[in-house]
């Protein structure tokens, strides 16, 4: 059975995050439904039908048994491996009150799930222990350290290991940790996590002096909600659930039994040699290879986080040098191929903690990305898989996301106007003329990959390279992205800021950049204005951290001063127009886009003053005052924004948001990246012409305002992936006026 949903079409899916879970295999489904409608009976009943239902419970606690190489011992069925870890803690922990060991340590592996940690710490302090919770540190290769093992086991209460590592597949020798920790301590109790070891390795669990080993059935074809703890004989037990003293007193409720009976048939496939539907080790490091040659030719350069010798071929974690996690991650998932960063149980964080523990590099453990798939993958599956990631090449080649290996790329198009790139709530500006004139405004380091490939495959001339003031919170990147852009700089010497020596203003076609004193946040803080020719009138305001979308800078700072903030603040409201666009040096709110006008009502300290409600020496003293309440609060940030009150935006279903295409003059704006909108053919999936589509990203919406490509007046639809980007643009526009946007709930996982 495949593991993934194939179909000849672009948004068929590609599922490719099995270590988060997996689908139920049809003839494990189609057991269980047989077992909700027909053989639904309580195995604690004594008639007929609870007696078979009995019978298929034990029948699959052998079975359990005989896969696992569990010949004596207990087998235990709990709805999941946290559960089975909670058990596994609690028994040991109660067992341990009353122990007599001076300064007891609990002891697990520095790249364990996090349940296993959390659970220590939690029980430690709930049942008053009061030992010391230590992570056994690993090397770079992801292996635990065992001299740390046999340094501390004399003290510990309890060990954690796991067999094979969820977020890099790395495998542990259990057999090394377990002559390491039976020298030292023959009672100690130790748990293996074996979730992801289920169908990958090889299992003989009675020969291994292992106390507790939990399962979980959903990372194998199985339902959610059953897994199963083996027990050794003789180690500590305490029920964890209480009550009508099911599972031999063990585990009481009812048991699970049409996940029990998925269960069934997962190891009766196990078992059977005759199957095939579970694939053997040969052919699963074959599957690696084609997916890793897949990716190399597609992204070229990657960075692997682990060693493929010592890590199951499930697995595939791995960084692509010069591109963000977020940017792979968003492409795979608009082509329909399903992957991770890192655990999908931390995909809310921004590095992966099992990175750091091996020790990798910062920008490893910020852009890792996990592919995975199950021991039930096809050869058609991954053929299919290989050949779409493969075809990712030229929407990359495209967007200047790689360098084209062509002579003459037809697809590559310059993004004309003003972009914005962000880095941890960082901004960094492009603009670029129709002459392919360029000015880079607050470079950031780690965005020089990606500004370098825009420059070169694009061919552009660098007119200049700016930073808006001596950053605080970071060293100056003018230097470095000078040295890596000398080839495509179309100027003479600057000062320490950047500004081209040979000149008062920087000329760009039909518009003017000119620079301009605004001390406050910092001594030497500029604003750069862009004029329009024609009009005069200032389009864009690079302020650096001066202001920052509805918030003022930070006067704390060193060289900040808020008296000469107030003055620089008079001197902006004296040369903007109310729809200038104000580009601040940090975004924390991710505002992306925001006028002069709308700064002033969204930011009542500035609104007072250049309304001379309040004198610049009134506006010293509250910015001093309420700098000084906000250090604590916010710690070093360049800037402070108080949340706005702004109504939540429409919220539209696909069938609405059709309805509205198609009896009124509405338009669908993509808020994606161009490489994530180019690989959906929208006007086909909401039945709409071409027209009525417009690619506008979050880093173009500053653009699209300033070059009035919406209508205050007209009615938009936004969607993104998920429709939390949309929903944040949505509310961007409402704050600048824009009355009848919806933001398409859900996103493209809705469509």
């Amino acid at each position: 059975m495949s593991d993934l949903l194939l179909s000849t079409d672009s948004t068929s899916q590609i599922y490719l995050d099995a270590n988060a879970t997996t689908p139920v295999l049809p003839c494990i489904a189609e057991v269980v439904s047989h077992t909700m409608q027909i053989c639904f009976g309580n195995p604690s009943s004594s008639h007929i039908t609870g007696i078979q239902a009995k019978h298929l419970l034990e029948q699959t606690r052998n079975r359990a048994r005989a896969v696992i190489g569990a010949h004596d011992g207990d087998i235990l069925f709990t709805s999941g491996a946290t559960e089975g870890i909670q058990t596994a803690v609690v028994s040991t922990l109660i067992a341990a009150k009353n122990h007599s060991i001076d300064k007891p340590v609990l002891l697990y592996g520095a790249t364990e799930h996090k349940a296993v940690p959390n659970t220590l710490i939690h029980w430690n302090e709930v049942l008053g222990i009061n030992a010391q919770v230590l992570a056994i540190p690993v090397s770079s290769e992801g292996i635990l350290d065992l001299d740390f093992i046999a340094q501390h086991a004399d003290k510990a209460l309890m060990i954690c290991t796991m067999a094979v590592n969820n977020e890099t597949g790395v495998y542990q020798d259990l057999t090394a940790i377990e002559a390491v920790i039976r020298a030292k301590n023959t009672d100690v109790a130790w748990m293996v996590d074996c979730v992801q070891a289920l169908g990958k390795t090889a299992l003989e669990l009675s020969t291994t002096t292992i106390d507790y080993a939990p399962f979980s059935g959903h990372k194998l074809y199985a339902p959610k909600g059953i897994g199963v703890l083996y027990i050794r004989q003789g180690s500590a037990y305490t029920p964890f659930i209480a009550g009508g003293g099911q599972e031999s007193g063990m585990r009481s409720g009812t048991e699970n039994l049409p996940g029990i009976a998925g269960l069934n048939k997962l190891f009766n496939l196990l078992l059977d040699e005759t199957d095939d539907t579970f694939k053997p080790l040969s052919v699963l490091h074959d599957y690696r290879e084609k997916l890793h040659n897949a990716l190399q030719y597609t992204f070229g350069q990657l960075t692997f986080n682990h060693k493929f010798e010592n890590s199951v071929p499930t697995t595939l974690n791995f960084s692509v040098n010069e591109l963000s996690s977020k940017e792979v991650m968003d492409l795979f998932d608009a082509a329909g191929i399903r992957i991770s960063g890192g655990s999908a149980c931390s995909s809310g964080a921004s590095r992966s903690f099992v990175l750091d523990a091996m020790g990798k590099s910062n920008w490893q453990s910020e852009n890792a990305l996990r592919l995975s798939f199950g021991p039930a993958t096809t050869q058609t599956d991954i053929n299919f898989a290989c050949e779409r990631i493969r075809s990712l090449k030229s929407i990359l080649q495209a967007n200047c996301l790689i360098v084209s290996d062509s002579e003459s790329p037809q697809q590559e198009a310059c993004a004309l106007g003003l972009t914005q790139y962000r880095h941890q709530g960082a901004c960094c500006w492009l603009y670029v003329t129709s002459q392919h004139q360029a000015v880079i405004i607050d470079p950031i380091a780690e965005l020089l990959p990606r500004l370098e490939k825009i420059v070169t495959t694009q061919k552009l001339q660098v007119v200049a390279i700016l930073d808006t003031h001596a950053h605080q919170d970071r060293m100056s990147s003018v230097e470095l992205f000078k040295a890596s852009l000398s080839a495509h700089l179309n100027f003479c010497g600057s000062d320490q800021l950047g500004w081209p020596a040979d000149g008062s203003v920087i000329e760009l076609m039909q518009t003017t950049l000119e620079r301009l004193a605004t001390p406050g946040h910092s001594v030497d803080s500029l604003s750069y204005l862009l004029r329009c020719n024609k009009t005069k009138k200032v389009l864009y305001c690079f302020c650096g951290d001066l202001l920052l979308p509805a918030g003022l800078g930070n006067t704390c700072l060193q060289g900040g001063d808020a008296m000469q903030m107030a003055d620089s603040l008079n001197k902006l409201q004296q040369r903007l127009s109310p729809d200038s666009i104000i580009c601040s040096g940090h975004d924390y709110q991710q505002c992306f886009a925001i006028t002069w006008q709308a700064q002033i009502q969204q930011t009542p300290l500035l609104a007072d003053l250049v309304k001379n409600h309040i004198t610049m020496n009134e506006f010293t003293r509250k910015k001093q005052t309420s700098d000084i309440e906000d250090k604590g609060k916010f710690e070093n940030l360049c800037g402070y924004a108080t949340q706005v009150d702004t109504a939540s935006p429409l919220q539209v279903d696909v069938a609405h948001a059709k309805n509205l295409l198609s009896n009124t003059n509405a338009y669908l704006i993509d808020t994606r990246e161009p490489y994530e909108h180019g690989a959906n053919d929208l006007p086909s999936l909401f039945d709409i012409s071409k027209l009525r589509v417009i690619n506008i990203p979050l880093s173009r919406m500053a653009n699209a305002l300033s070059d009035g490509q919406l209508s205050k007046s007209q009615c938009y639809i936004l969607l993104c992936r998920s429709g939390n980007r949309s929903k944040q643009a949505a509310v961007n526009l409402a704050q600048l006026g824009f009355e009848q946007v919806y933001n398409l709930n859900g996103g493209m996982a809705l469509v």
